[in-house]
């Protein structure tokens, strides 16, 4: 649609899903020290953000919804909210938020005294605000209860003509995979729905889902699990002549979550595989440009070191912590993978006493046919342990990861009975 006024050129930052006081999972037998140092990695990375807005003068920020972790912890939390919405104000920036899936749950934050710079979009019907000498239309509703399942955008106000529009939801459009189906819509509605840009929320992934008009995901400013590694923040967005000329993704992450994967094929010996390790906690610390860094490492490929790996764990993940610790003293594994498996040989007859088990273990003792079992023992357990604590990806891991290794396991006890020490020579 056309612009007919305000400012030809200006910047607004699109931040969605701060998480604020969410605790990063998978850290919590890690050290003391570590502890407290990811304790406020979410008040640091909101604190870089109103840093940022102000620096790069932006004239308003947009919150796309879950500024909150679900039940408030405690009230220091919204009180460090509304501070740095009093920074905001004190450098003339507006903010339009609105609440999100896990804002619904927390009985304090519709209830914030935030400064006047900031407006809480209602939750019974979407609205709209205009900023008039800046020829801007923010458009939003939030959400007044967790699960939100009907497509809210569709009674979104229609456009205001001559200004730039935006529109503020969270969303999982077209159902994106690993989040509940809240509020959901299709890329091509809000595309035909006339604003100039969709600021949305609730997938921690940034991705731009179109363009002209944009239609944009900013993702969490700072990943709280290792499924949500690489860099976090928010997008400045810059607006030139009624039109989106850049949309730029701003790093705001206090803590940088790491998969990696290294692949130990040919590794013969073990200072192979630590030279193999070292390049990628190298690269790693590179990218992650200051910030410390948990990871998740997962050793792949056939290998002669098979065998160690899997009944020398420990060891090797000592050893493992070891390189970084020589690397940076803000690496931190989170979790130690062993995927790899030993070099195919031909088949070769084995008719001694070991060579039988081997064969009766290959035959019997398949993966699979452990999986059944495990699967049954798996569902008892599962049933003592308390709700909170039960998830799909614990049981998918266990019933993935057991079975194999046990196999390994045998296997490398029955064939290579020496072969932990012969890895060492």
């Amino acid at each position: 649609m056309d612009y007919d006024g305000g400012m030809d050129e200006f910047r607004f930052l699109h931040a969605a899903d701060l998480h604020l006081d969410s605790p990063l999972l998978g850290l919590t037998e890690k050290s003391g020290e570590y502890a407290r140092l990811i304790a406020d990695a979410s008040r640091r990375a909101f604190n870089d953000m109103v840093n940022l807005a102000i620096q790069t003068e932006c004239r308003f920020v947009v919150l796309a919804g879950d500024v909150f972790d679900g039940d408030l912890r405690d009230t220091q939390c919204g009180l460090f909210f509304i501070s740095g919405m009093a920074r905001l104000q004190q450098a003339g920036i507006r903010v339009f938020m609105i609440l999100g899936n896990h804002d619904a749950e927390n009985r304090f934050a519709r209830h914030l005294h935030v400064t006047d710079n900031v407006h809480l979009f209602a939750s019974s019907k979407a609205e709209t605000c205009v900023m008039e000498g800046l020829g801007v239309a923010v458009h939003g509703r939030s959400f007044g209860r967790r699960d939100v399942t009907d497509n809210i955008a569709r009674k979104y106000p229609a456009p205001v003509p001559g200004l730039f529009n935006i529109g503020i939801l969270h969303t999982a459009c077209q159902g994106r995979e690993g989040h509940e189906t809240y509020a959901p819509c299709t890329v091509e509605q809000l595309v035909n729905h006339g604003y100039h840009y969709w600021a949305l929320g609730h997938v921690h992934t940034r991705e731009i889902l179109h363009e002209n008009p944009y239609v944009v995901y900013a993702g969490n400013l700072q990943g709280r699990h290792v499924r949500e590694a690489g860099p976090k923040g928010a997008s400045l967005v810059t607006v030139r002549g009624g039109d989106v000329a850049s949309v730029e993704h701003q790093v705001l992450d206090a803590v940088r979550w790491a998969s990696e994967v290294v692949d130990l094929t040919h590794a013969t010996t073990p200072a192979e595989m630590t030279g193999r390790i070292r390049r990628a906690g190298q690269d790693l610390i590179e990218q992650a440009q200051g910030r410390p860094i948990a990871l998740r490492l997962e050793l792949v490929g056939a290998s002669p070191l098979h065998a160690h790996l899997i009944r020398d764990t420990d060891t090797v993940q000592q050893e493992i912590e070891v390189i970084f610790a020589s690397l940076s003293d803000e690496i931190w594994l989170e979790r130690l993978k062993i995927r790899t498996h030993p070099p195919t040989c031909p088949a070769v007859l084995d008719h001694s006493t070991g060579g039988r088990i081997a064969a009766d273990i290959r035959q019997m003792a398949t993966a699979e046919a452990l999986q059944t079992d495990l699967s049954d023992i798996l569902k008892t357990i599962l049933e003592r342990v308390p709700a909170q604590a039960r998830t799909d990806e614990m049981r998918e891991s266990i019933l993935n990861d057991v079975p194999t290794r046990a196999v390994d396991l045998a296997l490398s006890l029955v064939e290579n009975p020496e072969g932990s020490d012969n890895a060492h020579q």
